[in-house]
């Protein structure tokens, strides 16, 4: 793809291109923790967003997006929010150059195969792929924390979504045979090796998408915030779910609202989860991380009420094919996509199952993404 986008960068623009690319990103396990200053454990994947760029003299950002053959162009003087994907390449402009007055614009050529809307994170690819490209050609010397924050305020005030750092922290630290766990209240982190060369990971997408995610993604932390608050009183130590120990949380669990209750215990519970999983992929032990991942899954069905009646089919339809080892939901929930891990070797097999099983009861198949844990966001020249 990189030989691709050069040339369609010359075809276009009549130029050679300086070319960067970023990765969409899976999480393994931790959902829901990053707002409670808990961890995750993503990865950056083997699907990325290329950026062509090179500085103009006429003070515009032209865009050419090859997968759509769309074209925009915007004048860098008046940098604001628009409809559509090129508000995050506006929004980078806007947070990566707030204080410096560009001499030269810029022609963009987009191009990548992170699918949209398929809980990849494909905006935060495109995010990253772009500072990383704008930090490289006008050399501003910014660290890739700083760029990934910068994606941040872009998915925030850009974007309109609250988004935490994950997505854009693992396109831009992404490495090779490694997944990093991430600690969200000081974004320190830390490489834990994934080298499994007879499995792969496969996203199986459940082709729903329910309109109540938003506001019940707003109630959860409103829940997580009030058992903060309520055990709070008790031990000043506690500012998060983070600092909230099981048996302190189990001591009061009569005086708690049985709903808030249950999205505590599974913050804290999906939080030693991760950390028991990061010691089995140390060891080397990827079918007890698997059973992590169901265990997740139930966590989020049952305790966190983010799953929906199709994502826990699937999981349970997964768990009947002998080569997969692990299956739950993946990101906010109520649709999407849930991520297994498969031996490779019958990853066919379990594609063609998993499809004929769903299309059964749903009538749709449901499309099916297979992949590696990749390198990060680079610069190719």
């Amino acid at each position: 793809m990189e030989k691709q986008i050069r040339r369609q960068f010359q075809q276009y623009f009549g130029k050679d291109a300086l070319i960067a690319a970023a990765p969409g990103r899976v999480n393994l396990i931790g959902e829901h923790t990053d707002y409670n200053e808990g961890f995750v454990l993503p990865g950056a994947i083997d699907r990325n967003i290329y950026i062509g760029i090179d500085s103009n003299t006429n003070r515009l950002l032209n865009v050419y997006a090859e997968q759509y053959q769309e074209k925009f162009t915007f004048p860098i003087d008046d940098v604001h929010p628009v409809k559509g994907w090129p508000t995050y390449l506006l929004g980078m402009i806007y947070y990566i150059l707030p204080h410096k007055q560009l001499s030269q614009g810029m022609d963009v050529v987009v191009t990548g195969n992170v699918p949209v809307g398929a809980g990849m994170s494909s905006s935060a690819a495109l995010c990253s792929a772009f500072g990383l490209a704008l930090n490289e050609i006008f050399r501003l010397g910014l660290s890739r924390m700083e760029i990934a924050l910068a994606a941040q305020k872009t998915e925030h005030h850009f974007a309109s979504l609250n988004c935490g750092i994950m997505d854009q922290f693992a396109s831009l630290h992404g490495k090779a045979g490694h997944v990093m766990k991430l600690d969200c209240r000081n974004l320190e982190y830390e490489y834990i090796p994934f080298d499994f060369p007879g499995y792969c990971i496969v996203l199986v997408n459940s082709m729903v998408s329910h309109s109540l995610a938003s506001s019940a993604y707003n109630e959860r932390r409103r829940q997580c915030e009030e058992g903060v608050s309520f055990l709070s009183r008790f031990y000043p130590e506690i500012h998060s779910l983070r600092d909230v120990r099981l048996e302190q949380l189990n001591h009061h669990r009569s005086e708690l609202d049985p709903v808030v209750y249950k999205r505590c215990l599974f913050v804290l519970q999906e939080n030693q989860r991760l950390l028991e999983g990061c010691d089995f992929l140390e060891a080397g032990r990827i079918e007890a991380f698997g059973k992590l991942m169901y265990a997740s899954h139930e966590g989020l069905s049952r305790d966190y009420e983010v799953s929906c009646e199709e994502s826990d089919f699937l999981v349970e339809a997964a768990r009947t094919f002998p080569e997969v080892k692990g299956a739950r939901q993946m990101g906010g929930g109520f649709g999407g996509c849930i991520i297994t891990l498969v031996e490779k070797d019958h990853t066919d097999h379990f594609v063609n199952g998993i499809q004929e099983k769903y299309g059964k009861t749903y009538g749709k198949t449901p499309d099916c993404f297979i992949m590696q844990v990749a390198e990060g966001a680079r610069i190719l020249a």
